[in-house]
């Protein structure tokens, strides 16, 4: 496009091949092939190695059971991280070794000093001129939600005073969410859910966390072994407060995965999302009662490609000289802070100073 960034030909290094990974090979990297050329496939599960192997055309010797050894053989630019969260920091490091770019799935990794480490990684890489990391904050760029940012950005309502968030789903049988090790792991709501609600809460708002409080929690549910429920009370830095509750034992309304509820009181008025993917203004006049306005959605011309295709794209944008996308690690960390933030604010019965980690975190990364 006229102005935009000169597309170029990638070669993609591919770190998963099962799960959540076979949809990256498989729908969300089918946009973009003319801009990518996945050089190497990488998965600890031979079966999971072969399926996505096949669909790309892939010979023997680009798939990998060892990560080691994909990094040590192939010849790549950039690299696709899509494995589960304990495997995100070595990842990052041996592209970082190599200078080569990455996205990787969400959350940075399972924990808040691998975290930073990753941050510090990619910041330090080719001799501290940094690679180019993008997280996969998917759930931003849907219809649903960017119509709901729109009215946010309008300025329609005025100030926001706060937002409140619910992500609920019904996983009270055993493995009915998704994967045996959701169920098995600890702090499985905040790491496998509230990432993606909190960095929303950020999106939607334009604030970033400043302090975290609540809790995380089970209430004796046999089908997880780890904290299934969370609720937690976050100040922003622009004067604006949040309020975030999520469960994955909801035994009535369901606000599941991209059907979560968000109410953004304002001094004008609310904006409301729900389930039905309806963005609703409410608005409140004096001796009228209230005035409620279906907001029409944002469409396929507007934004033409959603979810983990846009990001996908976004980066591929990045590479070829344009702008750093709303994800960059420099953004993410702060979305990654809130949920280590939450975790400690529960052990420890504390209000956290997510700011407080942030800059620390800035402080390491830089060296």
């Amino acid at each position: 496009m006229p102005g935009g960034p000169e597309l170029q030909k990638h070669r993609w290094l591919m770190v998963g091949a099962g799960g959540m990974a076979r949809n990256w090979v498989q729908r969300f990297l089918a946009p973009h092939m003319q801009r990518v050329d996945v050089v190497g496939l990488v998965d600890v599960n031979p079966a999971a190695l072969t399926q996505s192997g096949d669909f790309l055309g892939l010979p023997p010797e680009r798939r990998f059971t060892n990560m080691e050894a994909a990094f040590s053989t192939v010849e790549a630019d950039c690299v696709g991280i899509c494995v589960p969260p304990p495997f995100h920091r070595p990842a990052v490091e041996l592209a970082a070794a190599r200078g080569w770019d990455v996205l990787s799935e969400k959350p940075m990794a399972d924990t808040w000093e691998d975290s930073v480490a990753i941050y510090r990684a990619a910041r330090q890489a080719r001799g501290g001129a940094g690679i180019r990391l993008q997280i996969m904050q998917n759930y931003r760029f849907t219809p649903r939600i960017q119509t709901l940012k729109r009215v946010l950005d309008s300025g329609r309502l005025g100030r926001i005073n706060y937002v409140v968030g619910r992500f609920g789903a019904d996983y009270r049988q055993p493995l009915s969410w998704g994967a045996a090790f959701r169920h098995e792991m600890r702090h499985a709501m905040l790491v496998e859910g509230s990432i993606h609600h909190f960095d929303q809460i950020r999106h939607l708002s334009g604030q970033d966390c400043t302090t975290i409080a609540g809790w995380e929690w089970n209430p004796g549910a046999p089908s997880f072994k780890g904290e299934i429920i969370a609720l937690y009370t976050m100040r922003l830095d622009g004067g604006a407060f949040a309020h975030y509750e999520g469960s994955g034992l909801a035994a009535g309304w369901q606000n599941t995965w991209h059907g979560e509820y968000y109410r953004v009181e304002c001094e004008g008025g609310a904006v409301v999302l729900d389930r039905d993917h309806m963005v609703r203004i409410q608005e409140h006049e004096r001796g009228r009662g209230l005035r409620v306005e279906e907001v029409p959605a944002v469409t396929t011309a507007e934004l033409p490609l959603e979810g983990h295709a846009a990001v996908i794209g976004q980066f591929l944008d990045w590479l070829d000289g344009g702008p750093p996308p709303p994800t960059v690690v420099d953004d993410n960390i702060k979305s990654t802070a809130m949920l280590y933030g939450a975790i400690q604010a529960s052990a420890t019965g504390q209000t956290v100073d997510v700011a407080g980690m942030v800059a620390l975190a800035q402080r390491t990364a830089a060296g």
